[in-house]
Parts: structure tokens; C-alpha cells; sequence
């Protein structure tokens, strides 16, 4: 059945700031990717130490879910069932997949190589998160909004979630971006209304 869907949180990554909901909360100008993820994992003050351990990917995706989620998702009004999530890049995991290809040189490196898979980054936000239910990561030569929203509107509408986050997470050496969407069948204060064309507004 066609439900009414609303993106009621968003946060966007890029260019060394994080944005949510269209304000944007921090900023480090000039940091490479390492330096600006670590940074804004220390300006929120987060507390999970396993950040420490994820290749660049998964730490864009996990700090722009953590932003995302925080006090915007009413957890308990969802089973963990009926959360999931839809993402896509265009690089794969090529940025980790190059760092283990150094150390192939040397001795391989299980730590590096458990991060050759892009999906990683879904797998560590719905750990954080306990998000256990349908997900999914596509490779895309740039973001199709119209698909990922056609993939979240199946979802929805068949109750095969009750809410999901969609969006872009992207890192290739220097070069990142990141934009997630949290996306429910109900209104909130910051919402507007679930289309492919404010996929791409928000995410710019």
C-alpha cells in the first residue's frame, strides 16, 4: 500500500563540514580526510572506539549516520527488524582496496583487508545501531536519486521497513562526500517530503 513518506533527518559531509538539516554544525578548513574525519568524530565527542579501527569509508558513513540519528530517530517506536538501509557510491571500497594492496608488498594486512568490501559501512552503522533489517549498496558512476528513492518507496510501501536511511557515501583518496537521509512514514518538525529531486537538493 502507497504510503505518505517524509526524509525527517539529513546530514551532509563534503568539504571538510558537516551540515544537518541545512545548518551547518562544524567545519575544519584545510584538513586531508584523515585529520577532518577524526576531528569531527572529537568535536561531538562521540565514544565508540571501534572508529578508530574503520578504513575512511566507514568512518564517513558511521559519523554521517551518528550525526543523522542523533535526536532525530525514535527508536523504540521501530523494531530493529524494520529498519534497514539503502547506499551508493561510485569508488567501492577502492580507497581501503589500494591500502591493502601496499601491504601485500609486505606482510598482508587482515585489519586493512576486512574493509575491502564497500558494504562494510552499512554493516558498521547497523551494529552501532541495531538496524537489522533489509540493506543494501549499489556502485553507481553518480548519485542516481531516482533509483535509490524507487528502492527505499518498495520498502516502505511493503512493509518491508518501517523507516531507512538512503544516501551517498563516497571517499577516494582525498576526494569525499557523504549525504544520508533518514526517511519514515511520518512528518517531524525538521521534515520535508521523500522525492528524488530532494534527494539531490539536499545532497547537493
Amino acid at each position: 500500500m502507497t504510503t505518505e513518506k517524509h526524509i525527517t533527518s539529513s546530514c551532509v559531509i563534503s568539504n571538510n563540514t558537516v551540515v544537518k538539516n541545512g545548518v551547518k554544525l562544524f567545519e575544519n578548513p584545510g584538513a586531508d580526510v584523515a585529520g577532518f574525519l577524526l576531528s569531527v568524530y572529537q568535536h561531538f565527542q562521540f565514544n565508540y572506539p571501534k572508529f578508530y579501527k574503520m578504513d575512511n569509508l566507514s568512518k564517513l558513513g558511521w559519523l554521517t549516520a551518528e550525526v543523522l540519528l542523533e535526536g532525530s530517530l525514535d527508536k523504540p517506536a521501530y523494531q530493529p527488524e524494520g529498519l534497514g538501509m539503502i547506499i551508493a557510491n561510485a569508488n567501492s571500497s577502492l580507497d581501503n582496496d589500494i591500502k591493502y594492496t601496499g601491504t601485500i608488498k609486505e606482510v598482508p594486512s587482515p585489519a586493512v583487508f576486512v574493509y575491502t568490501l564497500p558494504n562494510i559501512v552499512i554493516g558498521e552503522i547497523c551494529i552501532r545501531h541495531n538496524f537489522k533489517g533489509e540493506h543494501a549498496f549499489f556502485i553507481q558512476e553518480t548519485f542516481d536519486a531516482g533509483f535509490v528513492a524507487q528502492q527505499v518507496i518498495y520498502l516502505l510501501d511493503n512493509d518491508i521497513l518501517q523507516a531507512c536511511i538512503c544516501g551517498w557515501a563516497d571517499v577516494l583518496e582525498q576526494d569525499y562526500k557523504a549525504g544520508l537521509f533518514l526517511v519514515e512514514k511520518k512528518k517531524s518538525k525538521e521534515s520535508v517530503v521523500f522525492s528524488a529531486d530532494n534527494l539531490d537538493r539536499i545532497l547537493g
